[in-house]
């Protein structure tokens, strides 16, 4: 498929037409009218295959919309676009337009993105008329009649002339779906608190980036346990696969059912043509990636390392970034490390962040608009970063990176992992998990946090979550990004990353960090994530 010259967004198919990534001057507009004559041309073929057009547009009103946006000026246009997209194709097929919502919107506190907390209001406001709640990202392309003739297969009962038909075949209006493309744990993993030890491969959970769907039945179920027994989780990680654990119930509920219609496959796939759903799994790129040196890059270290990580840093991606500076508690002069005189700690590790923070604004140049801080055992491809950073306005502020949240059924907080931050309350169930990573700050953001003075309650408090707090506190939302990894490659199931081109990674341990650098992370191997070859799995790791 072509691209367009001067950019690296891939033109989309006329009935997926969504504005490209690399609009100049990050224009976001809706398709021109040829495109929508395209649109109309498409959805009518596709109804006429199926013979079914009139049931299509009846079933199109038992479907809620829901997409998991963010509030973020570039995130909140990619939703909108899409919502414009499904609307534009709704439109060809006739009478009212379907249900849409965006979770950005819906935002009550700062717990929706993790949708359980939303169940009852689904429930009140949809239980009674609806069949279904499809779930997708913004980046998620839907093909409207592929979507409803998946959706029927699985649907108990119609509404027809205002009394409700049951399909004998298929079982009772009561049915329990949970829907999605299966994602699975190769072998038990940190983030998942190494559930499923003995065989991780039997619990299946979503990929978000296909769209995943809940029957009202189970909506209505959830939405009635939730009302009994509140959300007990307090952290939350990975959110696809506590919801899958919170749906299952330890067996009482229903597992995630496969639907090999769900699709990550690119639009310029050959399998594009069976998909109900498919992902533009393509970097983002909003026009000319930011500059190297308005990247200064703060590497958090301590003494015990300095010989075994940073000479990985320097071997791996130090050369891809112009603004580079090591902290840490001794300062040696053949790295070289500058000692911020904050006592390292074993964890959390709030001091010293709160350190650099001030450093970058009160000695770094003024013009240069970004900070970003890692571990010196984070594995990180600054090329793709400067590509990723021209979507964001510095002059927004924007705090980027790998969303956690912290008893967020109940109130809580959102905050992006890194820093050395431990999460107590698994520890005492010896789930322990200590989670060093990156975060992405604009000066911005940076300058209305210290003009706050929220601040640490102690050097080795989380400063991970402090932070999260702290923002928190400002009404500045986390901004996450899934191509930054907590962890290893190998920590994740194959399937998910054969859909990403991934920005970083984490830890060194039983691994050889060098050859996961040049594998995954490496501007050399950029070419190398077409489609084609981004999906051969790299099985030496």
């Amino acid at each position: 498929m072509p691209r367009e010259r001067g950019g690296s967004c891939w033109l989309l198919p006329a009935l997926l037409l969504l504005p490209p990534l690399c609009a100049p001057a990050l224009t976001i507009s809706v398709a021109a009218e040829d495109a929508k004559e395209q649109i109309e041309q498409l959805v009518s073929q596709e109804s006429e295959k199926s013979g079914k057009s009139n049931k299509i547009n009846i079933e199109l009103q038992e479907i809620v919309f829901v997409i998991q946006s963010q509030s973020n000026s570039f995130h909140s246009k990619r939703a909108e676009d899409l919502e414009r997209n499904i609307l534009k194709q709704a439109e060809v097929l006739g009478k009212e337009l379907p249900r849409i919502l965006l979770i950005h919107q819906m935002d009550r506190h700062d717990g929706a993105w993790t949708i359980l907390p939303l169940m009852q209001d689904f429930s009140a406001s949809y239980g009674r008329n609806s069949s279904w709640i499809f779930f997708c990202e913004e980046d998620t392309r839907i093909q409207i009649v592929k979507l409803l003739e998946t959706l029927r297969r699985f649907d108990k009962s119609k509404k027809v002339d205002g009394d409700w038909t049951f399909n004998i075949v298929n079982g009772s209006e009561n049915e329990e779906w949970f829907l999605g493309k299966a994602l699975y744990d190769e072998e038990s993993t940190i983030i998942h608190h190494y559930a499923f030890a003995e065989n991780p491969t039997v619990f299946k959970f979503p990929d978000f980036a296909a769209g995943w769907a809940l029957s009202i039945p189970l909506v209505n179920k959830l939405a009635n346990k939730l009302k009994s027994e509140p959300l007990k989780s307090d952290f939350t990680i990975d959110l696809k696969h506590e919801i899958a654990l919170y749906i299952w119930q330890k067996g009482n509920g229903p597992h995630l059912t496969p639907v090999p219609e769900f699709c990550t496959d690119d639009l310029n796939s050959y399998k594009a043509v069976h998909c109900a759903t498919m992902f533009s799994n393509f970097l983002p790129v909003c026009g000319d990636p930011v500059k190297k040196e308005d990247i200064f890059v703060a590497v958090k270290t301590c003494r015990k390392f300095h010989r075994d990580r940073i000479p990985i840093v320097k071997q791996t991606w130090e050369g891809e970034a112009t603004l580079v500076e090591y902290y840490s508690d001794y300062a040696e002069t053949s790295i070289p490390t500058i000692d911020l005189g904050v006592p390292n700690t074993e964890r959390g590790h709030c001091g010293k962040t709160f350190a650099i923070l001030e450093r970058f604004l009160n000695h770094s140049s003024s013009k240069t608009p970004w900070l970003v801080i890692v571990d010196d055992d984070t594995l990180i491809s600054i090329f793709r970063l400067r590509k990723l950073l021209s979507c964001y306005d510095p002059n927004e502020p924007v705090f980027l990176g790998e969303r956690y949240g912290y008893g967020l059924g109940t109130g809580g907080y959102s905050y992006i992992t890194g820093g050395g931050g431990v999460l107590p309350s698994p520890c005492i169930k010896k789930k322990c998990v200590e989670v060093r990573d990156r975060m992405v700050f604009s000066r911005e953001a940076i300058q209305k946090l210290l003009a706050s003075k929220c601040q640490c309650y102690s050097n080795d408090a989380p400063d991970d979550m402090v932070l999260g707090m702290c923002f928190s506190g400002l009404g500045i939302p986390i901004t996450h990004c899934p191509l930054f990894h907590q962890a290893r490659p190998m920590d994740y199931p194959k399937d998910y990353l054969a859909h990403q081109i991934p920005i970083s990674f984490h830890k060194h341990w039983n691994v050889d960090p060098v050859k996961v650098y040049f594998t995954w992370l490496a501007p050399k191997m950029e070419d190398s994530f077409t489609e084609k070859k981004q999906r051969r799995i790299r099985e030496d790791l």
